[in-house]
Parts: C-alpha cells; sequence; structure tokens
C-alpha cells in the first residue's frame, strides 16, 4: 500500500512513524512534511491547501490512503475534493469539520442537544462583550471562535486580563477573521484531560486517554500555545472517566452531528475538563490532537494503517494498547507563541539515548546541522512502564538539548505525580 500523509508537524511526524511500522505499508509520503520525516517518508514539496496539486500527486502515484493531519485543510474541504475524485482519505468532510472550524457553532450544538460544557455567550460586537464580561466577572475565559492554532484563548483571572484578551482579539485583530466572533465562557474548575476516538457515522471507537499541558511556562504560566507536553495515561482521574465521557459527551456528539445532516468521519478531539458534576467539554477539534497524538501512539499496540483502512472501508478497527505509560516534552523556540526567531543550531541530538522518541515540528537540516523553523521545534517522549519513570526520562533527554535558544517545560505530568504523592499521604 501507498500513503500520503498531508501536514509538516510534529503530530504527522508521529503519524508516518506509526505508519511506517505496518507490514501493508510499502511507501509513505509527505506533503509537505518535514526533514525529521525524511528517513521514513518521502517529502513531497506540495502546500497542504494546495488540493488541486494534492489530488493530482495522488493519482499519479496510485496512493491508496491518504491521512490528514492538520486541522486548515479538512476546515477547507480538502476531503469532500477528494471523494469527488474517488481517492480514498481518512478525515472528516467540511460540514462536519465545522466543529472545530467555529467555537460558536460547537457551543450552540452542544447547547441545542444537552451536551455538558460551560456556560456561554457568544458575540460578534466587542462593546457587547465586555458589558457581559463586566456583569459575570472573572476568572473567565475567552476565545476567538475561528481557528488560531491553539492560541485563541485567553483563560482570565482577573476583569483587567478579560478585556485586554478581548481588546487583543477584537480590536487588535490578532488573530483577524477568527476573532470576529468570541465565545465568552464559564471558567471550569477540575482536572483536564484529552479524548479522542475514531468515529464511522454512528461507530465510535476510543483511544486512550491523555493530557496535554497548553500554557508556555513551569507551574502552568504564561499564554496559551499548541501545547507544551502531553503524557498518558491520566492516573489521578477516576476510573469511570471513560465510559462516562463516551456515554455523555462523544457519542451524543456524534449522534447531535448526524442528525445535523454533518455525519462525522475521522478522529474526533475532545478537549474536557472533568468537574464536580461530571465531564464538560472545553473544545472539540477535527482531527488527531497536538501533541497528544505523540504520546497516544507509542501506546497503540495495533496497526494504525489496518485501522485507519477499516474504517474507510466502513467496518469495525480492533484497537488494542499497551499497560506502558508515556511522555512527551516539547521543545520551542525562544519567544514562542509569540515572536521567536528561526535558524538556531539545536545541539545534543546525537547523544539522546536509543530508545528516545524524537517528533520533529519546526525543525529543518542544512549542512548535517538540525536548525529551528518553528515555534514548536519538536518533541521527545520516553515509554516506560510507569509514568514517574517516563516523565523523569523524557525531562533527562529534553535537558541534553537545552540552549539558549529553545526552552521546555520541566513540569510536564507534575499533577500525576502531585496526585500520586497525596494518595500515598
Amino acid at each position: 500500500m501507498k500513503v500520503l500523509v498531508i501536514g509538516k508537524g510534529g503530530r504527522e511526524h508521529a503519524l508516518v512513524w506509526k505508519l511506517a511500522q505496518s507490514p501493508h505499508v510499502d511507501k509513505i509520503y509527505a506533503a509537505p512534511g518535514n526533514d525529521g520525516m525524511a528517513s521514513l517518508a518521502e517529502l513531497v514539496p506540495i502546500a497542504e491547501n494546495d488540493f488541486d496539486r494534492l489530488i493530482d500527486f495522488a493519482k499519479l502515484k496510485s496512493i491508496d490512503l491518504t491521512v490528514v493531519g492538520p486541522e486548515q485543510p479538512l476546515v477547507e474541504g480538502i476531503v469532500d475534493r477528494f471523494e469527488a475524485e474517488g481517492l480514498a482519505i481518512f478525515g472528516p468532510r467540511k460540514r462536519a469539520a465545522e466543529i472545530e472550524a467555529s467555537k460558536a457553532f460547537a457551543k450552540e450544538l452542544m447547547n441545542k442537544y444537552g451536551i455538558p460544557t460551560a456556560r456561554f455567550q457568544t458575540f460578534t460586537d466587542a462593546q457587547k462583550a465586555a458589558a457581559y464580561i463586566d456583569e459575570a466577572g472573572a476568572p473567565i475565559v475567552i476565545k476567538a471562535s475561528g481557528l488560531a492554532a491553539g492560541k485563541g484563548v485567553a483563560v482570565a483571572m482577573t476583569k483587567v486580563e478579560a478585556h485586554k484578551a478581548l481588546s487583543t482579539m477584537m480590536t487588535d485583530r490578532k488573530f483577524g477573521e477568527a476573532g470576529e466572533t468570541v465565545v465568552v465562557e464559564e471558567f471550569l474548575v477540575g482536572e483536564e484531560y484529552s479524548l479522542m476516538a475514531f468515529v464511522n457515522g454512528d461507530q465510535v471507537f476510543p483511544m486512550v486517554l491523555a493530557q496535554d499541558h497548553k500554557r508556555a511556562f513551569d507551574g502552568d504560566e504564561g499564554p496559551n500555545t499548541g501545547g507544551m507536553g502531553a503524557y498518558s495515561p491520566v492516573p489521578q482521574l477516576p476510573a469511570e472517566v471513560l465510559q462516562a465521557s463516551m456515554d455523555t459527551i462523544i457519542r451524543p456528539t456524534v449522534q447531535a452531528l448526524q442528525k445535523e445532516g454533518r455525519p462525522y468521519f475521522g478522529v474526533l478531539y475532545a478537549g474536557l475538563m472533568w468537574t464536580a458534576d461530571g465531564p464538560k467539554v472545553i473544545e472539540f477539534n477535527c482531527r488527531f490532537g497536538d501533541p497528544e497524538t505523540q504520546v497516544v501512539l507509542p501506546r497503540l499496540r495495533s496497526d494504525l494503517f489496518e485501522c485507519l483502512w477499516t474504517l474507510v472501508h466502513g467496518e469495525a478497527p480492533i484497537l488494542e494498547w499497551e499497560s506502558d505509560a508515556v511522555c512527551g516534552v516539547v521543545l520551542a523556540a525562544k519567544g514562542y507563541p509569540e515572536t521567536y526567531q528561526k535558524d538556531a543550531v539545536i545541539c545534543g541530538l546525537d547523544i539522546l539515548d536509543k530508545e528516545t522518541l524524537v517528533f520533529h515540528a519546526g525543525t529543518k537540516k542544512v549542512d548535517n546541522n538540525w536548525l529551528t523553523d518553528g515555534g514548536r521545534v519538536l518533541l521527545v517522549a520516553r515509554r516506560a512502564k510507569d509514568l514517574k519513570a517516563a516523565i523523569d526520562e523524557a525531562r533527562t533527554e529534553a535537558e541534553k538539548l537545552a540552549s539558549s535558544n529553545v526552552f521546555f517545560r520541566r513540569d510536564i505530568g507534575r499533577r500525576a505525580l502531585m496526585a500520586a504523592s497525596n494518595k500515598m499521604t
């Protein structure tokens, strides 16, 4: 089989890495990919949103299955275009992908069908939004409704912070059209976690849970990012969390989309909060999470290609998971998620342990040197029998890459360790 993976980040590197393990896969192409994937896939210099050229390439190379990583091409309708040409592709169609493209749409859908989420109001008028913030008080959450690469969310602990975030989105237009509509919602208290599921119409197959770290700095300080690290499993959550999340959120959402004439096919990602009232939705994404994919796929014992191929053909995949824990730490360019420099040398990759998983995101190779080429540079992950070992080993490996050009959080997984410590005492 020949597979085309669309995208260029760490998530796509993890997809390529896992697909390459399948005995069914003879050849993988990555468009556009990155230099870190080059040992596993042939890089194709076609942009993610150049649908005409991607379709022509898939036909020319007789691609058996295309897998879409990032949200932008999904939201713009790449699946609809490929299917119209009779090409097999894994991902949701444009109308279903709106669950990520518009937070306002997602919130209204949840409101209509009684899917638990934070109380909210949607605004297109900055003055009305500001008045609501004054009325509701803080802490409060301000979200750009459109796509903002995971950065269009502000968790404001004071009214001053809330008004500043609102002004950044609606007046300064930091996120362009994505911030023309904002969702202002209740601040939820609880344990945050990520649940991804394979979906085919009314069939839903959950993956293992993970926890992402959105804030840039240790102690959950600093601005929101696309994610600074993740780990799986999430042992501080109660045993019933997966079943409760499936019963009250994932399955009802899939059924709601069907009722709305937007049948879902692909990976549905739910960012959730386990509250005193059970699970509530923070956000939905229409694709594999990043960086959650980099810690979830290493726990997948099953053949990923077989899983996707089975789903594309309307059948139920067999999913088996390793009991091992995985922790992944993101190295980011100094200044991320704001202004950062590219072309800084990354030192230490050659001294990492051979068991360490490295998923490149914003890197390039020039004259045998690895250089930074994006905000999130790469992720190092470790797999171990228990979570504490995975966390400690991932941090140790990240330290080998530390420099004045990159930074990383040294507390990825700390909530799990704190919970374990509290149980012991």
